[in-house]
């Protein structure tokens, strides 16, 4: 017999399973997928539960603002084009379902090595034991002398670049979103810190340049904002620079008194980080909208609601 005393669980009042609240039902749970069974038959396969159901929303949320003609606003940073997600968004712009994108400096670095050369991405502890991270000069020249066009030409800094990407005749030009932007019409906006980017420390940067284009693209990615009432807004990937540019995004619209009515802000990133769940998810809800955050590899999540919504718009087609 033990030398401690023990707590007389005799008296416990028990309650009855069928008048408790339970937080899960078996009507929730997943379906085994038959084999044949479409994109949109997997996602209805998932469990009602948690992400489950997170995911139902954002692919539904995504296919009503695009078929509504609703603003669909993507921020990435720039591992989605290093995840080989070029094509997926552009397929996506392409069809008018992406109305804007927002690009981080290193998306559109390596979004413009993807078009022109067709690889991109650098081993970075060898490259800067050596001495030679950053320093490619095609990319720097390239990048830099579509910055200072677009100042000298009163554009935006992703516009320029579109166009530069575009007249390039790049090989590539089919993974690129600077490109499917250009050639679709849509806002494409870049937003960078000066001194962040490898393109940055080569002699061609011009930093008046990089500081009128990346604000006058500011002013353009709030302007469409201001229609985002009824749409979604993602950002995907971008952990730091496009989540604070989205929140002085709100201020700037809120302090001129603009309605954003409802929409859907959707945070998908490998990692919950800090600022991409307050300023997206959290904030979203300050301002009229609602947020969710799903967390996975961009290589699976992005391809996988991009199949469901165009499925699902073009099932809505048929009926």
């Amino acid at each position: 017999m033990s030398a401690f005393d023990e707590f007389d669980l005799s008296g416990l009042e028990t309650v009855s399973i069928s008048g408790r609240k339970s937080k899960v039902q078996a009507a929730a749970f997943a379906s085994p997928l038959k084999a044949g069974s479409g994109i949109l038959d997997l996602i209805d396969s998932m469990p009602k539960i948690l992400a489950g159901n997170d995911i139902r929303t954002v692919v539904d949320g995504i296919a009503r603002a695009a078929m509504g003609g609703k603003a669909v606003i993507a921020a990435m940073g720039g591992h989605v084009v290093k995840c080989g997600l070029g094509p997926i968004i552009s397929d996506l712009i392409a069809r008018g379902v992406i109305t804007t994108v927002a690009m981080n400096g290193a998306g559109v670095i390596h979004d413009c090595e993807i078009a022109l050369f067709g690889h991109t991405s650098e081993d970075v502890y060898p490259a800067l034991r050596d001495g030679s991270f950053g320093m490619t000069g095609e990319t720097a020249a390239f990048v830099n002398e579509a910055v200072s066009r677009a100042a000298s030409d009163g554009l935006g800094l992703g516009e320029s670049l579109a166009t530069a990407v575009i007249e390039a005749k790049a090989r590539y030009e089919s993974a690129s979103i600077l490109a499917a932007a250009g050639r679709a019409g849509i806002p494409l906006t870049v937003h960078v810190a000066l001194g962040t980017d490898t393109v940055h420390v080569h002699p061609s940067a011009n930093g008046a340049a990089w500081g009128e284009a990346t604000l006058r693209d500011f002013r353009i990615l709030v302007a469409a904002m201001s229609h985002l009432s009824g749409g979604v807004l993602l950002n995907i990937g971008s952990a730091v620079v496009l989540p604070e540019v989205v929140l002085k995004s709100f201020a700037v619209l809120k302090n001129q008194k603009r309605d954003l009515g409802s929409f859907l802000a959707v945070n998908l990133d490998f990692l919950r980080q800090y600022r991409s769940n307050e300023q997206i998810v959290a904030r979203a809800s300050a301002v009229g909208g609602k947020g969710v955050a799903i967390t996975g590899h961009h290589e699976i999540l992005v391809p996988l609601i991009a199949g469901c919504v165009i499925e699902q718009m073009e099932r809505s087609k048929g009926l």
